[in-house]
């Protein structure tokens, strides 16, 4: 039995964790540090969160445990649920042991830095043995995740693991995201009411329309300020995120991965772990996402060098794989300064469209007579990196694979699943199909020497049945995809893979594990892209989201953009092409090779320093951008989405700049000046800009130029010697 106390603190955040007696343990406070405690500090928070027993409640006070115990009078979504053929659903464990970084707890009271507490709890009626493992890393994340094992004979059957996170009473409004495919993470606000407020994603990937980050603040949160509190479930297969409100007012937010009936049955010894569920507080939406950025960006395996600049062949040639004209894009791609050459869909056997071929992962030799080498060879010597598509969890019905294994495609029922995108699902929790496409997978990487994979995932699991039974294989699918995501990177070190799933759909921090960025769209259309990228940037940094420049008239909207609107949008993520070149004017090549330029300059800036959204007074306007970690620089897009009431808009003020340093803002037009542009006074001559210090700059502001709607323009930002 242990009375214990710990105190995490790291970059101004505190987790309390209260492990006394033998309960499982509680949070007692979880946001803003609270500085250095005492023993007695800590005691009496830990009473002071304690209610009183009011009439008609239980006689005993609610303790709201990380994974909440029905036994204890709790009547919201309960952390453990399972049962053993309908007994032990209900379970009462008692701790057993408490680690601090590996070492034994012995002491009452503890106070340290980012660290892991681990929590061993027996049930040994249920025959139950419950690991809880909560995390604050350097960055002031917390992440939790619990892991359940069968000690009894027979088998146990795990409904759901749910991670719950308390909130204070003054997070009342909730903001999460819906989308569809081609306008992924939509904002929503709604106020958190007494009842349940839960996003289950049952698709067998993320969604389009995934929470992704759900928070709830007080009333009125923004990107620079107002408290906030958010959940964030990383892992691509089927999920649940929620805040939840009783009529005590006891508040709490959480999640876990969301199990299909039967799909996690224990048999004597065997175990069970949920996914990371990541708790992030900030003061305003900004300081929440950057805690995330910056604990991905202290991974050893974040990807270091320069995101190269990307051309992906797709929206270029679509099937249409004609020798001379992808060597010829190839060369017009190194004239520009493209660093990466991607191959996209319809290099593989019977792929002319896009209702058949998918699984039969063989070079279609009729296009490629001579293979791929030749043109991996040719982009090679022109100093680019080669990469290709794969989609390898999918299969046509009409490709030889589905035709020779037909027990390979993941069905229940004694039918197949309805046709999604011409496709079906390819069972690779199966051995034989995970190494059959694990192998094709290598051998045409070997051929070309290809260092990136565009990874794809077109459709969403509907009647996701495993095996001759057809039970349930969301759980297992999802990991299988995990495993040879890992496996390739351990065959082929220097590979770098991108996350995408009909655009966005497969974005999050279980995926982002395994690979170094994330499609945020198939919709590429600028105007949609700067809704998207700024609530994408949420969860992942700049330097993860696939952001190109798309012809002048979208593909997926009909719109037609300026290049100037076009490139700025995609300045700040991972910048690339997807645009037949060949299609392109001289004067448009060469403006979009000062963008290129530009990115280059700036990348090292966009992709480690702390990104800023401002909050503007008028929503027709969006102005973000990053600023160095020594707030010496910084970049920001200014950009028009629409036509306000009002001309000109007034003020803007720019955030993050140290208040006491002197900067010179200037304007940055690569191409010149983009059409409609009325400059202000203080562009100066020569575009040569205005001197300010950080403070009037962040209080007083610039105006705001006036714009034609849908452009935009750089501001660069220096800080003067």
């Amino acid at each position: 039995m242990h009375d214990s106390l710990i105190h995490l603190s790291s970059a101004g955040v505190s987790l309390l964790l209260d492990v006394s007696g033998d309960d499982l343990p509680a949070i007692v406070h979880w946001g803003a540090a609270l500085g250095s405690l005492s023993e007695d500090d800590a005691r009496m928070l830990a009473l002071a969160a304690v209610e009183p027993v009011v009439p008609n409640a239980g006689d005993v006070p609610i303790r709201v445990a990380l994974l909440p115990e029905g036994w204890r009078g709790w009547t919201g979504k309960p952390g453990v649920e399972g049962h053993r053929d309908g007994a032990d659903w209900s379970p009462r464990f008692r701790t057993e042991r408490v680690t601090l970084g590996g070492s034994d707890l012995v002491v009452t009271f503890t106070e340290a830095d980012a660290g892991t507490v681990v929590v061993e709890s027996e049930d040994a009626t249920a025959g139950l043995h419950l690991v809880t493992e909560i995390e604050l890393t350097g960055s002031g994340v917390v992440r939790a995740r619990a892991t359940l094992r069968n000690t009894a004979d027979d088998h146990y059957d795990v409904a759901a693991l749910n991670i719950a996170f308390p909130l204070p009473p003054n997070a009342r409004e909730i903001l999460d995201f819906a989308g569809r495919w081609g306008k992924e993470r939509t904002p929503q606000r709604s106020a958190l009411v007494v009842g349940i407020h839960e996003r289950e994603g049952r698709k067998g990937r993320t969604g389009a329309d995934a929470a992704t980050v759900l928070s709830v603040g007080v009333p009125g949160f923004g990107f620079g300020a107002g408290e906030v509190w958010g959940v964030h479930v990383g892992f691509s297969g089927n999920h649940r995120a929620y805040a939840e409100r009783l009529f005590s007012g006891v508040q709490v937010i959480g999640g876990g991965e969301l199990l299909l009936p039967g799909e996690i049955r224990l048999a004597t010894g065997e175990e069970y772990s949920g996914p990371w569920v990541y708790g992030v507080w900030g003061d305003g939406l900004d300081e929440q996402a950057a805690r995330i950025h910056r604990m991905l960006r202290a991974r050893p395996r974040h990807p270091r060098r320069p995101r190269p600049v990307t051309l992906n062949v797709w929206e270029a040639v679509y099937f249409d794989h004609d020798r001379q004209r992808l060597w010829d894009l190839a060369d017009r791609a190194e004239a520009l300064g493209v660093e990466r050459f991607v191959l996209d869909d319809g290099w593989f056997r019977g792929r002319r469209d896009d209702t058949a071929g998918l699984g039969d992962w063989f070079v279609d030799e009729e296009v490629w007579p001579d293979g791929l080498r030749p043109l991996a060879e040719h982009v090679r010597d022109r100093g680019m990196e080669f990469g290709i598509w794969f989609e390898p969890e999918m299969v046509s019905p009409d490709s030889d694979l589905a035709r020779e294994h037909p027990e390979w495609i993941l069905a229940t029922g004694g039918r197949m699943p309805v046709l999604a995108r011409n496709q079906l699902v390819l069972d690779i929790a199966r051995d034989d199909a995970y190494a059959f496409v694990l192998e094709r997978i290598r051998e045409v990487l070997r051929e070309t020497a290809a260092s990136y994979i565009k990874w794809d995932h077109n459709r969403d699991l509907v009647d996701p049945g495993h095996g001759p039974r057809g039970v349930p294989g969301v759980h297992g699918q999802t990991l299988a995809a995990y495993r040879m995501m890992a496996e390739l990177k351990e065959l082929f070190p220097e590979l770098e893979i991108e996350s995408c799933s009909s655009g966005g759909a497969r974005v999050d921090l279980g995926v982002i594990e395994h690979t170094d960025r994330v499609w945020v769209s198939d919709c590429i259309d600028p105007l949609e892209r700067q809704q998207m990228n700024r609530w994408t940037a949420q969860l992942l940094p700049p330097e993860l989201l696939g952001s190109h420049v798309a012809s002048g008239v979208s593909h997926s909207t009909g719109r037609s953009h300026t290049l100037a609107f076009r490139a700025a949008t995609a300045l700040h993520g991972h910048f690339g092409i997807e645009w037949d070149l060949a299609a392109a004017t001289p004067d448009e090549l060469h403006e979009l090779g000062e963008w290129i330029a530009l990115y280059k300059e700036s990348r090292a800036l966009m992709h480690t320093g702390e990104m800023v959204r401002i909050d503007t007074s008028d929503p027709t306007l969006h102005l973000y951008g990053s600023v160095s970690e020594e707030r010496d620089s910084a970049l920001f897009v200014l950009a028009s989405i629409g036509r306000s009431e009002v001309s000109p808009l007034g003020r803007f003020a720019l955030r993050g700049l140290d208040p006491d340093a002197r900067y010179r803002v200037r304007p940055v037009l690569p191409g010149g000046a983009p059409r409609g542009l009325i400059r202000p006074p203080w562009f100066g001559a020569d575009d040569r800009g205005v001197e300010l210090t950080g403070r009037a700059l962040a209080t007083a502001g610039l105006h705001t130029p006036s714009m034609h709607p849908e452009s935009a323009i750089v501001l660069d930002v220096s800080a003067v010697r």
